[in-house]
């Protein structure tokens, strides 16, 4: 008997990934799956942090994706080194701040690294040739292989029948005909194939969980760049633009507002990074300060945190400010009416 050729799976956590490996588990291949954590992609966390998102799932969909599969999963630290690829992507942007075609190429290159030093033969993707604008066109999916150094031992199995022949079907470790030709953004075709094998609850087929693909989420990273004068980032910016409500009455300062209990709770970790913000003699939000501010701009805040408390309508509510490595300060304030903050505040 030959000895089973092995081939590593890109594991996003989403159906296409999960369909890609298991039609070449159909083939007799043995697959391990490698997940690679950029920190722009944290379903799980983000969801159990606000009560109208609790009923979505918790898990790591990667991991559930390994667990249907029954596969060894590798996940793989990368936010320093993708940090290059959010912020010079060779190829651009997408709709958004997606540096999707360079994303994939890094990653296909990252796994390219690891077949070599693990003793493995090939890469899965689970890509589909026009399912997305940027990085899954007919005339990119090359471009991939290529530029990754993957060349053809990069198998995309869901539409395999639809681009050249590579080297797990030349030299006979798969079969050509046991691939599909899946093309277009429909995923019927995939929701089918998941019929057929069996899989439910799978993560939504049009979903993606990368925030950079957020139009909402690349405004306030970029509103965060122009604020810093740089364009860096750090785990705890990346984590921070996913919650509360973001306010900037300032150039030099925003606010970032609790929207509730959980949110609160959240913020609360960060109280000794930032400048921060609650209301005293009302229940209120926590609110952070990332920024400078002076004695104007903590008055501006006091009246805002006062505004998003129970005591809007009130004359007066007490706020209690604890600066940067500064004694705490406690102001009487008349909430800001909600008309007069402007639209442009909101990011």
């Amino acid at each position: 008997m030959t000895e089973a050729r092995k081939a590593v799976a890109l594991i996003s956590g989403g159906l296409d990934s999960l369909l890609a490996a298991r039609v070449m588990q159909e083939q007799g291949i043995h697959v391990e799956g490698i997940n690679f954590f950029t920190g722009f992609c944290v379903e799980g966390h983000t969801h159990a942090i606000r009560k109208k998102d609790r009923a979505k799932p918790k898990r790591n969909n990667a991991l559930w994706v390994a667990e249907q599969l029954g596969i060894k999963l590798h996940i793989i630290d990368i936010i320093e080194e993708y940090k290059d690829v959010v912020l010079n992507p060779k190829h651009g942007y997408g709709a958004h701040l997606n540096p999707c075609l360079d994303c994939k190429i890094f990653m296909v290159q990252k796994a390219k690294e690891w077949i070599e030093a693990n003793g493995f033969d090939f890469i899965i993707t689970g890509e589909v040739i026009g399912q997305r604008p940027k990085s899954q066109r007919k005339d990119t999916m090359p471009v991939i292989a290529i530029e990754s150094g993957a060349e053809d031992r990069l198998l995309r199995p869901l539409c395999g029948k639809n681009l050249p022949p590579t080297l797990p079907e030349m030299e006979g470790w798969i079969d050509r005909e046991g691939l599909y030709d899946f093309e277009g953004r429909s995923r019927k075709p995939q929701m089918a194939l998941a019929q057929q094998f069996g899989y439910e609850e799978y993560a939504q087929p049009a979903g993606g969980c990368c925030f950079l693909t957020d139009e909402k989420y690349a405004q306030k990273l970029a509103d965060l760049w122009r604020a810093r004068g740089e364009r860096k980032y750090e785990f705890d910016d990346i984590m921070l633009l996913k919650v509360g409500r973001h306010i900037r009455p300032s150039p030099n300062f925003k606010l970032i507002i609790g929207r509730e209990d959980g949110e609160n709770k959240f913020l609360e970790g960060y109280r000794k990074q930032f400048t921060h913000l609650f209301t005293t003699s009302h229940n209120g939000p926590l609110v952070l300060l990332d920024g400078v501010a002076g004695d104007e701009d903590l008055q501006l805040a006091a009246e805002v945190t006062a505004r998003f408390s129970q005591g809007r309508s009130a004359d007066q509510v007490d706020v209690e400010i604890h600066p940067l490595n500064e004694e705490t300060r406690t102001l009487s304030v008349r909430p800001i009416g909600g008309s007069a903050i402007p639209a442009d505040w909101y990011l």
